[in-house]
């Protein structure tokens, strides 16, 4: 522990500290947790020079602003928005120093939910079960930023940042979402064609999705069979559909059992653009068949 500080000025609508999750405890009822959208919590952890698997924060729709006791570097990345020093402007998805006392204040979401933030030495908050990432559901790992709280800065022992160029690309989301679906294991409980019209329907992404699902507004599926489903294991993208037959894809904070059938999966690689798409975005799901090994 270096002994410096950050002092949350603004938390923003959830702040959350996360790193890369604690795979392996579903067994015990743990999900994985961690970062929504691992590729902008990797690309900003290496832009101020840390391991990938260093803890920042995890920005939801209108941002953060905090107050570092030292000079330290940090990178933003994931949702496009305005960050600001100070008040002055600064470069998004680069390298930017801030100075000691100094406020950096990342902005409201243009394109996107989520935003990551890094600090170079990573957030030295205590770990459990080997991970330093706030998990909703279960209340493991600290808890979501709020007004006045202080968060343990870590020393950057990996020196300067690596990257010294212009900004890395990173992929946004379009105005609408396309999530791939592969078959489920309780699609037989469903009507026949009901895959079908999930695939036609038009669906929109819920107010109410969080980081443990995404939830949908749209046509219900119809089911085939109503009785009650004994609690089975539930993977990460797994599209539930709830007594209302609006579907449900588990996001990481997801439980790691559930009674409601699942109709199908949504593959990880496409996840990112779930978590990153805002209440009101179009979404279709588009059946997708399995190539042959």
């Amino acid at each position: 522990m270096s002994g410096a500080v950050l002092t949350v000025e603004r938390a923003g609508a959830l702040t959350t500290v996360q790193d890369l999750g604690r795979p392996g405890y579903a067994h015990l009822g743990v999900p994985a947790s961690g970062a929504l959208v691992r590729a902008a919590h990797l690309l900003a952890n290496r832009l101020v020079g840390n391991p990938g698997a260093a803890a920042g924060l995890e920005t939801t729709v209108n941002g953060c602003a905090v107050r570092a006791s030292c000079p330290v570097v940090v990178a933003v990345t994931g949702a496009a928005c305005p960050v600001r020093v100070d008040g002055r402007p600064a470069a998004w998805g680069v390298p930017v120093r801030v100075p000691a006392g100094a406020v950096l204040d990342v902005g409201t979401a243009e394109r996107g939910v989520r935003a990551y933030v890094a600090f170079a030495g990573g957030l030295d908050v205590p770990a459990v079960l080997g991970s330093r990432a706030t998990d909703l559901l279960s209340g493991l790992g600290p808890a979501p930023l709020s007004d006045g709280a202080r968060l343990p800065l870590g020393e950057s022992r990996f020196g300067p940042p690596p990257y010294t160029g212009d900004v890395l690309p990173y992929g946004g989301i379009g105005a609408e979402v396309v999530l791939p679906l592969l078959p489920g294991p309780r699609a037989d409980w469903f009507a026949p064609g009901a895959v079908g019209a999930l695939a036609r329907g038009r669906y929109t992404v819920s107010p109410a999705s969080n980081r443990i699902g995404l939830r949908t507004l749209g046509p219900p599926v119809e089911r085939l069979r109503h009785e009650e489903l004994p609690s089975e294991g539930m993977v990460s993208g797994s599209v539930q559909v709830p007594p209302d037959g609006r579907p449900v894809v588990f996001l990481a904070d997801h439980p790691t059992t559930g009674g409601y059938p699942v109709i199908g999966v949504v593959p990880a690689a496409a996840l990112p653009a779930a978590a990153q798409a805002a209440p009101g975005t179009p979404l279709r799901f588009a059946p997708a068949v399995r190539t042959p090994r």
